[in-house]
């Protein structure tokens, strides 16, 4: 797998200096974990962020307090995936939440004629709304805008908008300035993890008649 669309240097950023929030850092580590160039540029980010922590000098940090920083980074697994994986049927990062191994033995919740949900319950602090959106071969989602920051990974199957064609492993690092009109290819279903900051924008009035309904 080789990404051609990749996480924007904003999202790398705060994502390799741990501020991005939760359901974003998922789907950020899901995509580092199969994209060697944003792997390398979080790397790099941090290998920056590791000179500045030097050249600030340093203060004295109790053993214990050390543990157990080390140990929650560890339990949360959502900073990173700095190597690659052998790639299961879903990223590492996106496992620990979801009750199955496989992606068609979730509980999918059918909200329109070929499009199906699957909602990613995360701790309770945490910001921003994860999710799994399967669409069937074939179809369009209606054109929209964002409510403000929304990443989408390509788990399966491959759409097509005018910023190009979008496979496994590619994301969509969107901002509420963009609009698009996803098209699904013919030769199976695309599944995405959609990490949303605010709701969906649709411009058809049929559209935002459905969406309390559909829940996008």
């Amino acid at each position: 797998m080789k990404p051609n669309h990749h996480l924007d240097d904003s999202t790398l950023l705060a994502y390799a200096a741990g501020t991005l929030d939760e359901a974003f850092s998922v789907v950020a580590a899901s995509h580092v974990a199969v994209c060697p160039v944003c792997r390398d540029a979080v790397r790099a980010a941090e290998a920056l962020g590791g000179e500045l922590l030097d050249s600030a000098g340093s203060a004295s940090v109790s053993d214990d307090c050390r543990s157990r920083t080390f140990a929650a980074l560890e339990q949360a697994g959502l900073y990173r995936l700095p190597v690659a994986a052998p790639r299961p049927a879903f990223p590492r990062a996106l496992a620990q939440f979801l009750p199955v191994a496989s992606l068609d033995d979730l509980a999918w919740k059918k909200k329109a004629p070929g499009v199906s949900v699957f909602d990613v319950k995360l701790p309770a602090s945490a910001r921003g709304q994860l999710r799994l959106l399967r669409i069937g071969a074939g179809r369009a989602m209606p054109e929209h805008g964002h409510g403000g920051e929304e990443i989408t990974m390509v788990l399966k199957g491959a759409y097509v908008d005018h910023m190009g064609r979008f496979a496994a492993g590619d994301v969509a690092d969107l901002d509420e300035e963009i609009e698009h009109r996803p098209v699904v290819e013919q030769d199976g279903d695309c599944i995405c993890l959609v990490a949303t900051e605010r709701p969906t924008r649709f411009k058809s009035l049929a559209a935002r008649i459905m969406q309390p309904f559909v829940g996008i």
